[in-house]
């Protein structure tokens, strides 16, 4: 178990990379304009999982969540592809959080924001039906972070939720690591400012591992496009 000052000094990093983004977020989220195929192949496999107990007077809502939502163009994806009767963004940085408000004026959907740490979500346990966790995991900087915020997924969907889950990996043909590893990428503003970005670069082993080790039950996973995704649900043992 960590100790309070390896606690400290996880969200002293992680308070850095929400700053990053909070600098860079609009010129970040108008190069963002698409959702990911992959997700979009996701949400029409699994966006049938709102009728769940249908005929019960007592059924609970159902709640689709984009969990490090950015601009909100996977959001966009679960309000128009589902009947999920309401859609939860969620995002560290709040300049990204006014981009997806932005965005989801003009084009007409809607979706509750949050401001909150991928590894403590103000969300209620099994209250997640169909999640997309994408772009996001590798920008947390310690693997306390990490692995805490796929206890949080698995926390807050429900056991028969499902959940895409995805981060840079060795993989890709950029990189000629076969471990996992720390680096920074330069984003370029208008005007030639550069900003480093954390990453941490997952290799397949420590990606699956990272999983398995987690509340998350994995139902499927694969590589694509220099990405590792993986198909999880939620935990039984969250409820």
């Amino acid at each position: 178990m960590a100790d309070e000052h390896d606690r400290a000094a996880d969200r002293s990093k992680r308070a850095a990379v929400r700053d990053t983004y909070d600098r860079i977020a609009s010129h970040f989220a108008s190069t963002r304009e698409y959702a990911w195929p992959e997700v979009e192949s996701f949400v029409h496999t699994h966006g049938d999982r709102t009728d769940r107990d249908a005929s019960s007077p007592r059924r609970e809502p159902t709640v689709g969540l984009d969990l490090g939502c950015g601009n909100c163009r996977h959001a966009e994806v679960l309000a128009a592809e589902t009947d999920l009767e309401s859609i939860v963004g969620v995002d560290a940085s709040r300049g990204l959080l006014e981009t997806g408000r932005e965005r989801a004026r003009e084009r007409e959907f809607d979706v509750a924001l949050l401001q909150a740490d991928a590894a403590e979500l103000p969300l209620a346990t099994d209250a997640v039906d169909l999640a997309v966790y994408v772009a996001t995991l590798h920008h947390l900087p310690t693997r306390l972070a990490r692995r805490a915020s796929l206890d949080e997924l698995a926390r807050v969907l429900r056991p028969d939720g499902r959940a895409l889950v995805s981060a840079w990996s060795t993989a890709h043909n950029r990189f000629d690591e076969t471990e996992g590893f720390d680096t920074t990428v330069e984003w370029t503003l208008p005007g030639g400012e550069t900003v480093d970005r954390f990453y941490h670069i997952y290799d397949p082993d420590e990606f699956e591992a990272d999983l398995e080790t987690s509340a998350l039950k994995i139902c499927e996973w694969e590589l694509s496009s220099g990405n590792c995704y993986a198909t999880v649900a939620g935990s039984v043992d969250s409820v």
